[in-house]
């Protein structure tokens, strides 16, 4: 989903995320189902993505090894974790840490396709 406008540009900034993939169309999809994310091909070729609201982009990278322990983890804001977490497992994620392991916050752990974890995040009403 592109929203028409422009991200915003500003010192400090994330922009921008490469993400370890063994495909890249396995993952670009596994994104754009659970997610949302616009998926594109670079003029070099390369499949990138916008994330749900137009602000970071980046690209799957082939030949990396993935993130798959717990260092530097990167969460993805969702409205709803219950239906969040049925979509990854439906697009063949897995959850590694469920909800309620952060307590009070409301957040949960996946692992994609590729083996990457990656948290999730739903704002308290």
């Amino acid at each position: 989903m592109t929203t028409g406008k422009q991200p915003t540009i500003g010192n400090g900034k994330i922009c921008y995320i490469e993400m370890a993939a063994h495909d890249e169309e396995v993952s670009a999809a596994f994104y754009k189902a659970v997610f949302g994310w616009n998926i594109r091909k670079r003029g070099d070729g390369v499949t990138a993505f916008d994330d749900g609201v137009g602000e970071v982009s980046g690209a799957w990278v082939t030949g990396r090894k993935p993130a798959t322990s717990v260092g530097l983890l990167v969460y993805i804001m969702v409205d709803n974790m219950e239906k969040t977490i049925e979509a990854v497992i439906a697009n063949g994620g897995t959850i590694v840490q469920p909800v309620g392991m952060d307590a009070p916050e409301i957040t949960a752990r996946f692992s994609d396709p590729a083996g990457n974890i990656i948290g999730l995040y739903q704002n308290p009403e």
